[in-house]
């Protein structure tokens, strides 16, 4: 691959998104996992359907709206909401993601992360766990104003670093992401954290890991 920048989703990818219920476990019990699941499921399904309906709203927004479904569907007093809403803002990052960050940043890749998330969001998110200073660009799709899989989305770090989208690896644990960026022209490589089964989209990536430290043998 001639790689010239490294591009990561945020979500899922480099920061695990069940972290915010899994913090609050004891007090939601047995069932924060599916919690969990069924509240990220919903806010993507959120992007999806505003973006089919052009109705925009930004990703902390859509967060929020989708919590307030999921905590009714689960019976969770909605007591924890703001315990939960703030915990987002500082999702863990997955074990290995910080050490090989400043390994691919010591080969001089430009590193960026692009991500359904707000300008906001995303800088809270690196600067809390600290990571902040190994990224050159933080792209939000709030500057097109639509979400992924939109072509508009992948066109951004193309037009920042002046590259061809082939010169582009991107990572992402979201599969219909991994085939949005593989479609657009991107080198996807699929980060499948839970042994997930790939989607039909049009796409087959040409590297799956299991996590970032097996980025290293593939750059």
């Amino acid at each position: 691959m001639n790689t010239k920048a490294i591009v990561f989703d945020a979500y899922g990818t480099l920061f695990d998104v069940n972290s915010a219920a899994e913090k609050c476990k004891d007090k939601i019990g047995d069932k924060w996992e599916g919690f969990a699941n069924f509240w990220r499921t919903t806010q993507l399904e959120y992007t999806w359907l505003r973006s089919l309906m052009k109705r925009h709203k930004d990703f902390w927004k859509v967060t929020e709206e989708s919590l307030d479904k999921s905590m009714k569907v689960f019976n969770i007093d909605m007591s924890m909401k703001k315990d939960l809403l703030n915990l987002y803002k500082v999702l863990s990052p997955y074990p290995e993601v910080k050490e090989i960050l400043g390994k691919l940043k010591e080969k001089s890749f430009k590193l960026a992360i692009l991500s359904n998330g707000t300008p906001e969001l995303l800088s809270e998110l690196v600067k809390s766990n600290k990571l902040d200073n190994l990224f050159d660009d933080l792209f939000s799709i709030e500057s097109v104003g639509i979400y992924k899989p939109d072509s508009k989305v992948y066109d951004m770090p193309v037009k920042k670093y002046k590259i061809n989208s082939s010169e582009i690896t991107f990572l992402s644990a979201n599969t219909w992401d991994v085939s949005g960026g593989g479609n657009y022209g991107y080198n996807s490589i699929w980060v499948n954290r839970n042994k997930a089964i790939f989607d039909n989209l049009d796409f087959k990536p040409k590297d799956e890991i299991s996590d970032l430290t097996q980025l290293l043998k593939i750059i």
